[in-house]
């Protein structure tokens, strides 16, 4: 079991992950345990307030350094000796092989920030890794949180119809996965590709193949560049240039 704790005002928020699909099913199964700790509980005031001007001066708000300490803390002393992640745009870029490595974690932490984000003194004191989806800036660290979740949870054994699923996404391997198609045959013209209809399932791998290979060439040449190829995906690769009327560089 994947234990997991979020250290979040919006609690609610997480309810699609666990009453939802995929991470729904994982949640029922036992596959995942789910705790959320919410900073507004550790207020000093009435108003259960948790965040305050930035020191200096400037727009918006910061996340106070003490609600939100308790309710690491709080989490800390429920999965003892989990790593603390703070999902922000100034962390890591989070990659398929990190939510590999997450995934086959017993327990971690996440933090999801709000307004201008968390007091520095606190993120040097409490967290551990931070990541980030992408360069972009969402409203706040829950949506980011709960994409990892998804990401991780998908992964567990178990948690999918068909545990070879998993394997042929997207980044599995390094690579674009190849295209996909399903019944009718013909739609609006558009035939499925005859190879998938023949049965021979020694040329279906290698169109596969040729295909993931040719989309990342084309729609993410940087993979390509620390993907290690062997002989014959070198050669489909060639191939499939070729098809497009190009040379290789």
């Amino acid at each position: 079991m994947l234990k997991v704790g979020v250290v979040t005002l919006f609690p609610e928020m997480f309810d699609l992950y666990s009453d939802w699909g995929v991470s729904g099913r994982a949640v029922d199964r036992g596959l995942v345990h789910l705790s959320l700790f919410n900073p507004r509980d550790h207020a000093e005031d009435a108003h259960r307030t948790v965040d305050d001007r930035p020191y200096g001066g400037g727009p918006g708000m910061v996340m106070m350094y003490r609600p939100l300490q308790r309710s690491i803390q709080d989490a800390r002393m429920a999965l003892p000796g989990a790593k603390v992640h703070l999902l922000t745009p100034q962390g890591q870029r989070l990659e398929q092989a990190d939510v590999q490595a997450l995934a086959r974690m017993e327990s971690l932490i996440l933090v999801a920030g709000r307004y201008e984000g968390l007091d520095e003194r606190l993120i040097d004191a409490e967290v551990d890794q931070q990541w980030s989806l992408g360069d972009y800036v969402l409203s706040g660290g829950e949506l980011a949180c709960l994409v990892l979740l998804d990401a991780m949870t998908r992964l567990l054994p178990g948690s999918l119809g068909d545990e070879c699923s998993a394997g042929d996404d997207s980044f599995a391997h390094g690579l674009l996965e190849h295209p996909q198609y399903t019944r009718p045959e013909e739609v609006d013209g558009r035939r499925v590709p005859e190879i998938l209809l023949s049965g021979n399932h020694g040329a279906i791998r290698r169109w596969r193949m040729k295909q993931a290979l040719g989309r990342t060439w084309l729609r993410r040449p940087e993979l390509l560049e620390r993907q290690p190829l062997d002989a014959e995906q070198k050669l489909l690769l060639e191939e499939f240039i070729a098809e497009q009327g190009q040379s290789s560089v």
